[in-house]
């Protein structure tokens, strides 16, 4: 889940009109929203401030990100690609947005971080450290 802000509520994020937009018809087609996942993401993108695209800061984390993250308990450093569902391919750091670490990640900034549990029940609380520019796609 995302970080704590002092209200208890979760940190603001970012999302692109583009992204909201095919990520709301990812929800609303037959194939993907009975997914488990399809509520959380569907969360996120509730509170999520939707922009223009090109009003979207560059450190923020959006489809096709590259992120670099670390384990704030561990110090392990992370490279991310945050994909759509039929991309994704763990092996090569590939996330789905439908991943519950790829849901939570969607339009944080630099510096913020997420707690999530990882498989196993190992705790991670992972901050973002750099966000690259978007890939094509």
């Amino acid at each position: 889940m995302p970080d704590q802000s002092p209200g208890g509520l979760p940190p603001a994020i970012v999302v692109s009109d583009v992204d909201a937009a095919r990520l709301d018809a990812l929800l609303e087609s037959e194939a993907w929203r009975r997914h488990p996942a399809a509520a959380a993401l569907q969360a996120e993108l509730a509170r999520a401030e939707v922009r223009p695209a090109a009003a979207v800061p560059s450190d923020v984390v959006g489809m096709h990100s590259t992120v670099d993250c670390e384990d704030v308990h561990s110090g392990t450093r992370h490279r991310l690609v945050l994909v759509y569902p039929g991309e994704a391919d763990v092996a090569s750091g590939r996330v789905s947005v439908l991943a519950p670490v790829g849901s939570a990640l969607l339009g944080l900034a630099v510096g913020q971080h997420i707690d999530w549990d990882a498989p196993g029940g190992r705790k991670l609380r992972l901050r973002v450290t750099a966000v690259a520019p978007r890939a094509e796609g």
